[in-house]
């Protein structure tokens, strides 16, 4: 009994290994979706939920994560040998900090929601660009606005604390090149995608 249990375990852990893994070609929206299947009807739900844009939602992920499940930010290395504390709690997906999910599984009602989970991500993203619109009036469609305020948080934006970061300002404009790129792409494959679901509806 024991080595079937043992068997199933490691089948789970494989398909669980399989989901999570990397897509292939992070910059090819349709690409992406092709592969995951799953990810175009989340990141459409939160669209719907949200109304923040799929090539938005994507754009951002794709910064902070290249679609990585589990990613972190670097471990800084003590004398140059010892692995030392984390700079952030940033993780997943989203890179979201554990004051920020934990917000968001709040005001949400997310209960039980993780940022190694993509359906968890994207409606994280939908609902931290939607709070930006509210607060500091962004639009749910301008990319790079809404970058400097997921990266800088929604006080430091309104400070503009971003203004003296012109790396900050250089990636924003990268981010928003990438949403418009992901925007083109998916208009040529949206119609075949949202037919390929048509029986779950």
């Amino acid at each position: 009994m024991t080595k079937y249990r043992l068997i199933s375990l490691f089948f789970i852990l494989f398909l669980y290994g399989c989901t999570a893994s990397q897509p292939k070609n992070t910059h090819n929206i349709c690409d992406i979706f092709s592969e995951k299947e799953d990810w175009y009807d989340y990141t459409r739900n939160s669209h719907k939920k949200w109304g923040v844009p799929i090539h938005v939602q994507m754009a951002i992920i794709h910064q902070e994560s290249r679609f990585v499940a589990d990613a972190q930010p670097p471990r800084p290395w003590l004398l140059g040998f010892i692995p030392w504390f984390r700079n952030s709690s940033a993780y997943g997906y989203p890179q979201a900090q554990d004051g920020t999910w934990d917000w968001y599984i709040k005001d949400a009602g997310s209960w039980g929601a993780d940022r190694d989970d993509f359906e968890d991500a994207s409606d994280f993203v939908g609902w931290y660009c939607t709070i930006s619109h509210k607060k500091l009036g962004i639009s749910k469609w301008d990319t790079a606005k809404q970058y400097l305020a997921y990266h800088e948080g929604h006080t430091g934006y309104k400070r503009k604390s971003y203004l003296k970061k012109r790396w900050l300002l250089k990636v924003s404009k990268k981010v928003a090149k990438q949403a418009t790129i992901f925007n083109q792409q998916l208009k040529g494959c949206q119609k075949e995608l949202d037919n390929s679901g048509w029986f779950f509806w």
